[in-house]
């Protein structure tokens, strides 16, 4: 039963790590900004997680895997042919850290997957503030990663989402975000225990809400659920990790080209996975 065990926690130790890359869209990301807005942002987020499920059943309350996972990223709104787009590079670095009944899984640290992604603005009303836009993301086999580990930042694989995302004003002080996408995975020639991982189709579908109080500052919320897919590795299937979680926060702006964003939230629901009982967000934005 141990050997059993453990075997169960070390690939769903490897799940897991999708869910630090997952894009979780802030409440406004897909406003419209001028041709020559440039965007400057810092993520940073601390997770634990306190229990492990199989399938939607609890197999252990004793575990701790905590993640301080941060992003630098850069945006670039311009004009190409007629067409808004915002061109992006996204750089993850972060910890990893398992502790109790996992201890053995050990700690992990370095840089993530290189993203580079495009946002393209096709539909765009100024009066109702409404906006639709398309954005593919490219990932890139760049991070730390070592398949005798068994926490890595990095997947050894090339991914493609794929994301749309639909922003409106519904009243004067209130705007409404609601978007999803989905995800393709690459192969992983090099894992633990031989033969190639492969994993299907991945999607996520999200919602958020922001109510502003004054200019300088909002109330913002937001609710998701995802699927990873199912992955598979040497004829065996490990079934797919699927999490809901909820935030909530605020978004405040010191400066007229500075804002923070602070989030708390934690999932509702996990089957295959650890289930988060925290997660905190910072975001630190500067336009220029």
């Amino acid at each position: 039963m141990k050997r059993k065990y453990s075997l169960a926690v070390s690939l769903l130790g490897l799940l897991y790590l999708q869910n630090v890359y997952a894009i979780d869209l802030d409440a406004g990301d897909y406003d419209y900004a001028p041709s020559g807005t440039n965007l400057a942002m810092l993520y940073y987020q601390h997770a634990t997680r306190d229990s492990l499920y199989s399938g939607s059943n609890k197999t252990s309350d004793n575990v701790d895997l905590t993640s301080d996972i941060g992003i630098v990223r850069y945006v670039h709104y311009m004009d190409v042919a007629g067409l808004h787009v915002a061109p992006q590079i996204l750089i993850p670095f972060g910890r990893l850290d398992a502790g109790k009944d996992i201890s053995a899984l050990g700690s992990n640290s370095g840089l993530g997957d290189l993203i580079l992604a495009n946002t393209f603005f096709v539909y765009h009303d100024k009066d109702t503030k409404t906006t639709f836009g398309i954005t593919p993301y490219l990932y890139l086999p760049t991070g730390q990663y070592s398949k005798s580990d068994s926490l890595n930042i990095g997947e050894n694989r090339f991914k493609f989402t794929l994301q749309g995302a639909y922003t409106t004003q519904l009243t004067e002080r209130l705007n409404w975000d609601v978007a999803g996408d989905f995800t393709l995975y690459g192969k992983n020639d090099d894992v633990f225990g031989g033969g190639s991982l492969k994993q299907d189709l991945g999607f996520q579908l999200q919602t958020n809400t922001r109510y502003r109080l004054t200019n300088m500052a909002d109330l913002r919320a937001g609710l998701s659920f995802s699927d990873a897919g199912d992955t598979k590795q040497n004829g065996i299937t490990t079934d797919s990790a699927k999490q809901t979680k909820f935030w909530v926060g605020t978004g405040i702006s010191p400066t007229p080209t500075t804002q923070i964003i602070l989030d708390y939230g934690r999932d509702l629901k996990v089957e295959n996975g650890f289930k988060e009982d925290n997660r905190f967000n910072f975001r630190l934005m500067k336009v220029f």
